[in-house]
């Protein structure tokens, strides 16, 4: 078990599994100039497997999120996936993506055992997209969010970020669409995750604004606490469901009290919260011929010293150094 001095117990894994992208989003990295992680430095794919067997075996872990950077870009994902699939207990497997290789990829995928993906996709304007991304791969995002549902990797679901005089205005538009298409949509508050430091608190769009431009067209029933449990985002039933949208709140109204998360990034280090400032090495365990034993170990020990919440709800909060895309979301 992964419990804390604050009696939260960490069942939910994620697992960064490269820190590149094919994407440049402004809120997220700057456009050129970063700094890759060296291939060495990186767990293998055996490493993955075994830290991720460890944690569902030994320490409690029932589901596992596989992130980045962009983890359709790790050429053993499938493989991966596959193996952790066949571990007992089963682990609930899930994928953060930016979709564009999701065509090529989503039956693959879950025939390997993944059970649904979350998709990035901020905008339903082309032109936006290329200025919010750097990239014009519009079209591959949507087509990788029809190839996500028709594999039946389901509930699809949508993560958008929305930014001051960009796509400040498209959430009614949003919503609408994703409900049309089956998708469920979950509207981010941004937050300091861009390493050339842009982020500024003052000016976000915040959850009270996104749930008041919804208003403007739809009716918004609260789910309720019973319903959301350690989930980040609080859900409302859209015009008396069956649809629904989420808001993660992770600046205004932080939900750390609740959190059951540990990370993994993609050169093996745990992180206790996707802000925090220490990591705890199990990369050298591993390498260094560690029994699985002793890795749990290390793994609780980091574990135990989780802080009582981010800092984001500080306005002094001063975004972490190390870039964003090696942590993993």
């Amino acid at each position: 078990m992964l419990i804390d001095t604050y009696d939260r117990v960490a069942t939910d894994l994620r697992v960064s599994l490269t820190d590149r992208c094919n994407l440049r989003c402004t809120y997220c990295m700057p456009e050129e100039g970063l700094q890759w992680l060296a291939k060495p430095d990186l767990l293998s794919d055996d490493e993955i497997v075994r830290l991720v067997r460890i944690a569902v075996t030994q320490l409690g872990i029932n589901e596992v999120r596989f992130t980045g950077g962009e983890p359709l870009l790790r050429p053993g994902l499938v493989s991966i996936v596959e193996q952790c699939a066949a571990l007992t207990p089963r682990p609930k497997m899930s994928l953060t993506t930016n979709g564009i290789g999701l065509k090529r990829t989503a039956a693959a995928l879950k025939a390997a055992g993944l059970d649904r993906v979350n998709v990035s996709l901020d905008t339903l304007r082309p032109d936006v997209f290329k200025t919010l991304t750097r990239r014009d791969r519009h079209h591959d995002v949507l087509a990788g969010l029809e190839a996500a549902r028709d594999a039946g990797l389901t509930p699809v679901k949508v993560n958008t970020v929305l930014m001051p005089g960009l796509n400040s205005d498209e959430a009614p538009d949003l919503l609408a669409w994703a409900v049309e298409h089956g998708y469920e949509l979950r509207f981010i508050e941004q937050m300091p995750l861009d390493a050339q430091h842009g982020w500024k608190r003052d000016g976000m769009i915040t959850a009270g604004d996104i749930l008041s431009s919804l208003r403007t067209r739809f009716t918004l029933s609260a789910e309720g606490d019973g319903e959301r449990g350690s989930a980040p985002a609080e859900r409302w039933l859209v015009d008396g469901g069956p649809h629904r949208v989420g808001v993660i709140a992770s600046v205004t109204r932080p939900f750390c009290r609740a959190c059951d998360r540990t990370r993994l990034t993609a050169d093996g280090q745990v992180r206790t919260c996707l802000f925090a400032r220490e990591e705890t090495d199990l990369r050298g365990a591993l390498r260094s011929g560690a029994p699985d034993e002793e890795i749990a170990r290390i793994w609780r020990l980091a574990m135990w010293g989780k802080k009582a919440g981010s800092g984001l709800d500080d306005p002094s909060f001063l975004q972490p150094d190390r870039p964003m895309s090696a942590i993993g979301g």
